[in-house]
C-alpha cells in the first residue's frame, strides 16, 4: 500500500502562487509515477500534471502548461506542484495520485492510478 498526504493548499488571490506537496509512505517511492489531479464542484476530476518515477519526464494539461511545475524528490518521498499565476478557474480540490511504473495507460487517465490522497483545497479569490 502507498499512503499519500497532500499539503499546501489554501486561499490565494488571483495571480498568486501556491506550492502543493504530497508526501508518500509505505512503498519504494521511486517505483511509482505520480500525478496531480483536481476536481471543482460539479465537475469531473481532471488531470493537471504527471511525472515519471525518475523525474525526467513530465506531462501537463493544457490549462497548466507555462504556469504549473511538477517535480519530485525521491530522497524525501515527496512530489510537488508549484502553481503560479493562479486563476479563478484553478480553484478546486487537488489530489495527489500514484501508480506503479509498470502500469499500462496514459498518465492523464485517473483510472490508471491505484493510490490517492485525501485532497487539499485551493481557493483563488478575485
Amino acid at each position: 500500500q502507498v499512503q499519500l498526504v497532500e499539503s499546501g493548499g489554501g486561499l490565494v488571490q488571483v495571480g498568486g502562487s501556491l506550492r502543493l506537496s504530497c508526501a508518500a509512505s509505505g512503498r519504494t517511492f521511486s517505483n511509482y509515477d505520480m500525478g496531480w489531479f483536481r476536481q471543482a464542484p460539479g465537475k469531473e476530476r481532471e488531470f493537471v500534471a504527471g511525472i515519471r518515477w525518475s523525474g525526467g519526464v513530465t506531462y501537463y494539461a493544457d490549462s497548466a502548461k507555462g504556469r504549473f511545475t511538477i517535480s519530485r524528490d525521491n530522497t524525501k518521498n515527496t512530489v510537488y506542484l508549484q502553481m503560479n499565476s493562479l486563476k479563478p478557474e484553478d480553484m478546486a480540490v487537488y489530489y495527489c495520485a500514484a501508480r506503479h511504473i509498470l502500469t499500462i495507460g496514459a498518465m492523464i487517465e485517473a483510472g490508471s492510478y491505484g493510490y490517492w490522497g485525501q485532497g487539499t483545497q485551493v481557493t483563488v479569490s478575485s
